[in-house]
């Protein structure tokens, strides 16, 4: 099929911010991806800010801008909304974009609790949109080749899974606070709701929601500069370890770790997924993007063994396969697989997170928090 012939697929965003820039970006280089069933434009952006909006002027596909996202709604050239702003404002804004009959790709935690994420999956269950919510790290070449193992029986029995997110950002005493350091546009959840989608992803996608959680949630800055010279509460937590159980293949109780930390001393942006069995296991770290290191157990034998990635990634590119993969690649590779599983073209290939797996995240963060408040294990509902 030529380019020509392909649907194109008329994207809208609300939220001009890092993420929505990210988003244009993909877009303006969608020619690079092979063999994709649909083409994909940027043409509106809303945003509160005109700075904001003045960024997107020089997209060539953008023909509308505004202050007001009701406007991008009412659009009939806007079949797809993706939506980055304050969780506080995601149920009543993705309802709206539900109603207004636009598919979603919604950023996480997918309502700022949740009650909040039930309802927004209510809504979708009535409207009968096709909404998924963003993750981009599974797309990189180093997690397929870590579930590819997982499903390969090398494991032996499972000793421990730990998937981690870690942020040194907040390190800093003297950073001006922001909406994210604040329960009242974050959610009590805090830190969980901000990275928790990354660590919930493929452990979900895998079958392993912990049934049992007990929660380790840290506030190391009480407060932080307002930016106007004085000082403001920060009153969400920083960091938090939930500690949890699956039972897994016949074993009960298996132990599992989801770790989201803003105060992880040299972690730049490092996310990583480890899962470690008697016979073999395997570890990726964004902090060694190329790597992927596989444990294997031979009698008495015990090995480590690195091997160096290239250009793996799920959705084939005109990039070499030799060269290493970076967050525009991956963040193009997610919007490839929200795009073909919503042309139902997915093709057996790694997707989205969906609405269920952001309900099943908030429900280890709500028993985290109860986890915490009554210092000890509690069951997930």
């Amino acid at each position: 099929m030529s380019h020509s012939e392909k649907e194109t697929v008329r994207v809208g965003v609300i939220g001009g911010g890092l993420m929505g820039k990210e988003a244009a970006s993909a877009f303006g280089r969608w020619f690079v991806l092979n063999d994709m069933p649909v083409n994909a434009e940027l043409t509106a952006v809303a945003d509160l800010s005109e700075p904001a909006l003045d960024w997107f002027r020089q997209v060539p596909t953008v023909t509308h801008l505004s202050t007001d996202y009701h406007q991008l709604l009412s659009d009939p050239n806007v079949d797809v909304i993706y939506c980055a702003i304050p969780h506080h404002l995601h149920e009543q804004v993705y309802c709206d974009i539900l109603d207004a009959g636009k598919d979603l790709l919604a950023e996480k935690p997918f309502g700022i609790d949740l009650g909040a994420a039930r309802r927004i999956v209510e809504k979708i269950e009535s409207t009968g949109r096709f909404v998924r919510c963003s993750s981009e790290f599974p797309f990189m070449p180093g997690p397929k080749r870590v579930i590819d193992y997982v499903n390969s029986g090398k494991l032996g029995k499972v000793i421990e899974i730990v998937s981690a997110f870690h942020h040194a950002s907040d390190l800093n005493p003297d950073k001006a606070i922001n909406w994210k350091r604040q329960v009242k546009f974050c959610g009590e959840i805090g830190v969980m709701g901000d990275l928790g989608m990354h660590v919930a992803h493929i452990p979900l996608r895998l079958g392993w929601k912990p049934k049992r959680v007990y929660a380790q949630l840290s506030q190391i800055w009480s407060e932080r500069p307002d930016g106007k010279g004085g000082m403001a509460p920060c009153d969400t937590w920083d960091n938090a370890l939930i500690h949890g159980e699956i039972d897994l293949d016949g074993q009960e109780n298996v132990p599992i770790r989801w770790e989201t930390k803003r105060l992880s001393p040299g972690a730049t942006n490092t996310w990583f997924i480890e899962v470690l069995g008697t016979d073999g296991g395997v570890r990726f770290s964004t902090a060694e993007p190329k790597s992927l290191w596989t444990f294997n157990r031979d009698g008495n034998t015990q090995t480590w063994t690195r091997e160096d990635l290239g250009f793996g990634v799920p959705f084939g590119t005109i990039t070499g396969g030799i060269f290493e993969v970076g967050f525009p690649d991956i963040l193009q590779q997610m919007w490839a697989a929200f795009l073909c599983e919503r042309a139902g073209a997915l093709d057996g290939r790694f997707g989205c997170a969906t609405p269920e797996e952001a309900v099943a995240s908030h429900e280890v963060f709500a028993a985290a928090l109860e986890s915490h408040r009554e210092a000890k294990a509690v069951w997930v509902g």
